[in-house]
């Protein structure tokens, strides 16, 4: 007959693909019950997981149906995102469980391209995401995500509210939803940061798992600033393999570990070209960069995308490859990369500052 303990044992032997580890030892087993011969169990992942949340199922309940004298087995999977520790002293954004930096040391190597699909990739597997748009200078996402218009203004007491523009299930906002498209922003540093902390706390963010904020391009006081003022739980850094562009990536990358913002891992994108013509395979800026860098770093190489001409007119478009080709292999790589950066996120300490502690009173 199976116990707890027999139901532990086989629990222990299974590995999350995407943590690398056994669902005991990763805690995402729960609520163990064996009733007879019946066994029943929750598995709740730390990430968003819609499109695995079946293959785990399957795993699981073959596992327990293995156990010698096993009846009904019943296994419920979820995913449950909580928030997690962000820079200390840096108040927490209204509505925001999770805040995600996409950024890099220049500008030119796709990270705004990034940012768009990393956010939609989350919201397919199911988690609830916006995005900022950090770069007030040249903001790019109300055209990547198809968010025409201007927000509206909610009224909160004494206080006004911008409401997010919506589009392809997630939120978003940006100072180009709040100018005219052929207004140049001409602010020095302290006005843009001001504006820029302005539209973070100052929208009606509406229950967020993940903020995905696309960063301005540089290593300068707008984004020093930005990074010790918002309380930003990872950052990701994308790169080409080009050696200029590595450069300036390790000084983005070493921007957030001076303020002590975790890495989550690094993007390098346009890895390889693949001529639409004749299939021809070509490493136009180069090849292996990124993984070099994660390992000259002690960070995780998330993924390479490639150099497609389908990427950027998608973009152009308003409708972003995760969008637009669901089912394309660069899709995958894009939702690949986004369930490896939730995880990382899952990874880092849990936030209690919210937790209201318990109080016993006892008579003595």
């Amino acid at each position: 007959m199976p116990t707890v303990d027999s139901v532990r044992a086989a629990l222990s032997t299974l590995i999350d693909p995407w943590t690398g580890k056994d669902y005991v030892t990763g805690k995402e087993a729960r609520n163990i019950q064996v009733d007879g011969a019946d066994i029943s169990v929750e598995i709740v992942l730390g990430y968003p997981a819609k499109s695995v949340l079946e293959p785990v199922r399957t795993q699981v309940t073959e596992a327990l149906q293995a156990i010698p004298g096993a009846g009904k087995v019943t296994v419920a999977v979820s995913s449950k995102i909580v928030a997690h520790q962000a820079l200390r002293g840096a108040q927490r954004v209204e509505g925001v469980r999770n805040i995600v930096a996409v950024a890099s040391g220049k500008g030119g190597v796709g990270k705004s391209t990034v940012a768009a699909n990393l956010a939609l990739a989350l919201a397919q597997e199911g988690a609830r995401v916006g995005v900022l748009d950090a770069d007030i200078y040249g903001p790019s996402q109300p055209m990547m995500l198809g968010m025409a218009g201007k927000p509206r203004v909610s009224e909160e007491g004494d206080k006004r509210k911008l409401l997010p523009l919506e589009n392809h299930g997630i939120q978003g906002i940006s100072i180009g939803m709040l100018i005219d498209p052929d207004q140049a922003v001409a602010w020095r540093g302290p006005m843009a940061t001001g504006a820029l902390e302005q539209l973070l706390r100052d929208t009606k963010w509406n229950d967020l798992d993940y903020l995905i904020v696309d960063m301005p391009p540089g290593t300068g006081d707008i984004q020093l600033t930005l990074a010790q003022k918002v309380p930003v739980t990872g950052a990701v850094i994308v790169t080409t393999p080009q050696d200029i562009a590595l450069l300036d990536a390790r000084k983005g990358l070493k921007m957030f570990e001076k303020v002590s913002v975790p890495i989550l891992g690094i993007v390098e994108n346009m890895g390889l070209h693949v001529c639409s013509n004749c299939g021809h395979e070509e490493h136009v800026f180069g090849a292996g960069g990124g993984e070099r860098m994660a390992k000259e770093y002690g960070v995780g190489l998330l993924g390479t995308l490639p150099l497609d001409i389908r990427i950027r007119e998608q973009a152009d478009s308003g409708t972003p490859t995760v969008v637009a080709d669901p089912s394309s292999r660069v899709a995958g790589l894009y939702r690949d990369i986004a369930r490896r950066v939730a995880v990382k996120v899952a990874e880092l300490a849990k936030d209690s500052s919210t937790v209201f502690p318990k109080i016993v009173i006892q008579n003595t």
